[in-house]
């Protein structure tokens, strides 16, 4: 063997070492490194280097959130109703080393975690309460778990119920109870309805009534404080004819004219009577009588002028 071929031989030893000894890790990525079979390190992204032949990289993780399917399966509730139920669970390695050697296969361990806990908050709900607590029993299951997942170097992050089907008898069941709710809703309205139509209108009528009334008494108020304007104007209109006419029998020749006025109403009288009258009008034979009632009355009128 020539020296040319050792030296090529000699570069093509050093080439494979090199490119075993550099590891580059992705970013989100992690290697477990062994050394001679056991833990030695864990390798961070970027630049890395083994030991070709002694160290070798056993794993390699992705620490990104990942999602995965949780296969569907039958659960039963409280109130014994059968509900296929599937979901969907996401999870992060959080420790590289622990997710190799804390469990065979993480992913397997953790779905069948997530069944079992999920047969385990179904069982305790019943079949409506499903439906209303779906954030109560993602939490759940998160809890349950997220505890255990951390000897498995992973964090749950969060668990989504995807459907809840019940058997289709349960689901015609649970549409006709939903329809006789609806048809229940709209009977209150409408009699809600109806029975703020007859309000408002027992409302209006005691309004009407009310206004009608107030209306009346003003009305008679208004009457009345005419009526008595009425007799206030007559009685002033009296009081100030009596007073003119008393002011003129004071005056010279008013007792005079008083006696003439009282002639002439008396004689008007007397006629009155024999003409409206179908009786025998007697006349008094002596007239003086008819003096004595006029001078009668003038007394009366002297008294209340002295007065």
């Amino acid at each position: 063997m020539t020296g040319s071929t050792i030296a090529l031989a000699l570069f093509i030893i050093a080439l494979v070492f090199i490119f075993k000894a550099i590891k580059i890790v992705p970013q989100q990525h992690a290697y477990v490194i062994e050394r001679l079979g056991k833990y030695d390190r864990t390798l961070v992204p970027g630049l890395g280097f083994v030991t070709p032949f002694i160290e070798r990289v056993a794993y390699k993780h992705i620490l990104k959130e990942i999602p995965m399917d949780v296969p569907s399966q039958i659960c039963i509730t409280k109130d014994n109703t059968q509900l296929q139920v599937d979901g969907i669970l996401y999870f992060q390695v959080t420790d590289a080393m622990r997710a190799s050697y804390g469990s065979s296969n993480y992913e397997v361990a953790i779905t069948q975690l997530a069944q079992t806990s999920l047969r385990s908050v179904i069982g305790k709900m019943e079949l409506d309460k499903t439906f209303e607590e779906r954030d109560l029993i993602n939490g759940q299951i998160v809890a349950a778990i997220d505890e255990a997942a951390l000897n498995w170097g992973v964090k749950v992050l969060r668990y989504e119920i995807k459907d809840l089907t019940p058997p289709k008898e349960i689901l015609h069941s649970m549409q006709r109870q939903i329809t006789a709710e609806r048809e229940k809703r709209a009977l209150i309205a409408a009699s809600e309805g109806k029975r703020q139509e007859q309000i408002n209108l027992a409302e209006g009528e005691r309004a009407a009534f009310i206004a009608k009334s107030e209306g009346e008494k003003q009305s008679l108020i208004n009457n009345a404080q005419g009526e008595a304007e009425a007799i206030k104007t007559v009685a002033d209109a009296n009081a100030q004819a009596i007073a003119a006419v008393a002011a003129a029998i004071r005056m010279p020749g008013g007792e005079q004219a008083v006696a003439l006025k009282v002639a002439e109403k008396a004689v008007e009288a007397y006629g009155k009577l024999a003409s409206e009258s179908q009786a025998t009008l007697i006349v008094p034979s002596d007239m003086t009588q008819v003096a004595t009632l006029i001078g009668s009355a003038m007394k009366l009128v002297q008294g209340q002028k002295a007065a």
